[in-house]
């Protein structure tokens, strides 16, 4: 039988010390979801820079040329044009994270966490400054640590937004998380760039961005929940198999970066790969692949067996695994086309995604006195 409330347990009340719940408007919801989809067309616009080698369109950051913000077709080609608009992508992506940021402050907190938000973006753009005039006194490439500047102030203001947040710090931190994600991948990308595509950042780069994908998910999830503790609905031996189909799942991701950093799309023609033999990885790959679809069939089977509330989600899970690796062994198969190779990118963020919303349903919030009672008596 599934995990309950341990007898004799009182349930607590939300997070919010007695405040009415949280009311999350339309609009915040919407740009939730607009957030989330940004963070997976993000990926797929990096992987067509990477795929169409245009890696260096724009051999410069911020600037795409030392003369100019945007890429000039003349010189520069298509390629300019596909590795701005990614960086246009990011800039969508960060207006929208912060969009969500403010609107879950107002929600949880007013006026004042919003004010006290924006005060610290101001305070990150003078660190910023000065964080670039002093490099520039020692490096010729300044501006990264004026993004650093920024993701400093970034994580300062979160800490203390936390500390004043009244109700649902959980949705504030997540929503903290995607904004500080984003400008950490600006400083990352711009990173990316200045090395001339090192293949091990251009996979962490990606990494970072499916986490953001993830964490994007799980905001959408709880803005959908109360607040407060959580209890188990499933069997703890259920439990554990889900979090070590998370380690395959993590496991699986890992090779394929390391695998897509010895193949062929390097994002640039001159662009010197990580020194792997391709052809082990991608074995190497498949295995974690086929443990991490045996363990999902296993669970979704179970699930279903025991009504587990997770067991829609893992349906979910379960064809974005098999469709993916049968895209793997398609491109496998067929000499790494480009089109399926960004298909099995954004698929592998997908199916994070999809484990992330899984293990979210695990637990549920503790209802209240009042609901439990009603929920008893339904």
């Amino acid at each position: 039988m599934p995990e309950t409330i341990a007898p004799g347990a009182r349930p607590t009340r939300d997070d919010s010390g007695g405040r009415p719940p949280v009311v999350l408007g339309r609009p915040l919801r919407v740009l939730a979801w607009l957030s989330f989809l940004a963070e997976v067309i993000i990926i797929g616009t990096g992987g067509a820079v990477r795929l169409t080698g245009s890696g260096l369109g724009c051999s410069d950051w911020p600037l795409c040329t030392p003369e100019s913000l945007v890429p000039i077709y003349e010189v520069q080609g298509i390629h300019g044009i596909i590795e701005f608009g990614n960086r246009l992508m990011t800039g969508v992506v960060g207006l929208l994270a912060i969009a969500v940021l403010l609107l879950t402050l107002k929600a949880l907190g007013g006026r004042r966490s919003v004010v006290s938000a924006l005060w610290f973006a101001l305070g990150g753009i003078v660190a910023g400054a000065a964080f670039f005039a002093i490099a520039m006194l020692f490096v010729e490439e300044a501006f990264p640590f004026f993004t650093l500047g920024l993701i400093l102030a970034t994580i300062t203001g979160a800490v203390h937004s936390l500390r004043i947040t009244p109700q649902r710090r959980d949705l504030s931190l997540l929503a903290w998380l995607v904004l500080i994600g984003v400008v950490a991948q600006a400083f990352v990308g711009g990173i990316t760039v200045l090395t001339g595509l090192n293949p091990f950042i251009v996979g962490f780069h990606y990494a970072t961005s499916l986490i953001l994908v993830c964490v994007t998910a799980a905001y959408l999830v709880r803005a959908r929940q109360q607040g407060g503790q959580r209890v188990s609905v499933v069997p703890r031996w259920f439990a554990v198999l889900s979090h070590v189909t998370g380690l395959a799942l993590a496991a699986t991701i890992f090779f394929g970066v390391l695998t897509t950093g010895s193949g062929p799309h390097s994002g640039d023609a001159n662009v010197i790969r990580d020194g792997f033999d391709a052809t082990v990885l991608a074995h190497v790959h498949s295995w974690p692949g086929y443990i991490l679809a045996a363990l999902v069939v296993t669970l979704t089977v179970s699930a279903w067996m025991l009504r587990l509330p997770p067991r829609r989600w893992l349906i979910v899970l379960a064809i974005a695994i098999v469709v993916q690796i049968g895209v793997g062994i398609w491109q496998a198969r067929e000499g790494l086309p480009e089109i399926l190779v960004g298909i099995h990118m954004v698929l592998a963020s997908l199916s994070a995604a999809a484990y992330t919303v899984t293990v979210l349903k695990l637990k549920r919030p503790v209802e209240s006195g009042e609901d439990a009672v009603r929920s008893a008596r339904a």
